[in-house]
């Protein structure tokens, strides 16, 4: 997930608050001294992290927490609470049956990439769809564009010799018609660029989108914030995609910066793939910054690959490791695993760093040693001892010690699902009282 870093801070907050035996006013200070240190290192402007703070404090020591939930409870739900407002709160995006939609920003931004994954986000969905190159500026554009696309069987109209991104558009459109979606690349340009602002206000004279998005980096930090409003200004965005979020320590500035100037978040960027792209929901995305989980978008993520009874079972307390096996390879297919993990309530804090930390390369590897197992290994972990080690080891190329670390790694997801399924322990209670709270179950 994007913006790890600040997860991980704003988790040792909340933990902060679980573990200890009063909230008071001292508690509560040391909390938001904690809160600030861990925005202000995302690079939210200082004014927005004060505001935030002052809020924060004032309404865990003089509101009353509602009937159900405990001074903690409220506490930590204060908090969620004006995350999402820092972030503008909203109701993410609807998904549309018919829709023109147009992409702008600044170059570099990752714009054309972010049109191939729009074609694909709508492409799963059962849409068909059409892509528009008319950015005519920058070489082998209409290549890039075509290399990206193409591989998803989608259609792309332009050429690579074109020179007028008006002309490509007039000519493109009748073609289009037919599609449920048709998207429009556009050059990338600058805010001080008028020459440029001005072709993209006549292609937005010529397509007629229905929705004009504004591609942004996330490493612009507070600057996001002034790229969002002169695009606005000129051409009247309707939403924002924010790029290379799981990558940008700057990330938590973008975002504030581009809510506060009242631009919807409409998509973020998690990754190089086609299948990187979510939709941006900040009651979501606070959720699984604090560990608390975003079981919805799981079990939507998990229908585009697996059945929802198999999605389920990632919830199994008790399991094997043929049930591992397939876990993994169904988790392969929805993203790396630490993100999928993120989206289970609870697992957030209950997870240790060293389960989470389980890459694409480690799980392929995990797979060819269960592979090298007996149906009997799989299914009765116990009876794995230090000569079938040597010889699972040997069958799969691999060392003792990596299959010591299989093992490892087993026991410890048997643990923790394990746990979240009974509810064991006072935090993993305290958690499920407090998403009840907050309408999150």
């Amino acid at each position: 997930m994007a913006l790890e870093k600040l997860g991980e801070s704003l988790g040792k907050v909340i933990r902060r608050i679980t573990l200890a035996g009063l909230v008071d006013e001292k508690l509560v200070r040391e909390v938001v001294r904690e809160l600030q240190r861990a925005l202000l290192s995302a690079d939210v402007n200082v004014k927005l992290v004060m505001e935030l703070s002052r809020k924060v404090q004032e309404r865990a020591l003089k509101e009353k927490p509602p009937a159900g939930l405990s001074r903690k409870e409220h506490t930590i739900r204060v908090l969620y609470e004006e995350l999402v407002n820092l972030l503008g709160g909203g109701d993410g995006y609807t998904l549309p049956q018919r829709a023109r939609i147009m992409l702008v920003g600044l170059q570099g931004s990752g714009k054309t990439t972010t049109v191939a994954k729009l074609a694909r986000y709508f492409q799963k969905r059962g849409l068909s769809v059409t892509v528009i190159a008319a950015d005519t500026h920058r070489p082998a554009a209409y290549e890039q564009l075509s290399q990206l696309v193409e591989p998803l069987h989608i259609r792309v109209l332009g050429s690579p010799h074109a020179r007028d991104a008006v002309e490509v558009v007039k000519e493109a459109l009748p073609q289009a018609e037919k599609s449920d979606i048709v998207i429009l690349d556009t050059a990338g340009r600058h805010r001080s660029e008028e020459e440029l602002f001005s072709e993209m206000v006549a292609l937005a004279e010529v397509f007629q989108p229905d929705e004009k998005f504004l591609v942004i980096d996330s490493n612009l930090g507070q600057q996001a914030g002034a790229q969002a409003r002169a695009f606005n200004e000129h051409i009247g965005i309707t939403g924002v995609v924010l790029t290379k979020l799981d990558g940008s320590a700057r990330g938590g500035g973008a975002l504030s910066a581009v809510a506060e100037t009242g631009a919807p978040i409409r998509f973020v960027g998690t990754g190089e793939g086609t299948d990187a792209l979510e939709v941006f929901d900040a009651e979501r995305f606070i959720s699984r910054l604090l560990g608390m989980g975003d079981l919805q978008s799981l079990l939507e993520k998990a229908k585009e690959t697996i059945d929802e009874q198999k999605a389920r079972e990632i919830f199994k307390g008790e399991f094997t490791l043929e049930d591992l096996y397939a876990q993994i390879e169904s988790l392969n297919k929805m993203g790396p695993l630490a993100s999928v993990m993120r989206m289970i309530p609870g697992l957030g804090m209950a997870l240790p760093q060293e389960a989470a930390e389980l890459t694409e390369a480690r799980m392929r590897r995990f797979l060819v040693i269960m592979d090298s197992m007996t149906r009997e290994e799989r299914q009765k972990p116990r009876i794995i001892n230090s000569s079938r080690m040597r010889r699972i080891a040997l069958g799969s190329g691999a060392k003792v010690e990596e299959v010591k670390e299989l093992l490892k790694y087993y026991n410890t997801m048997k643990r923790a699902l394990k746990s979240l399924k009974k509810g064991r322990g006072r935090g993993m209670r305290q958690l499920a009282r407090l998403m009840r709270g907050m309408g999150m179950q």
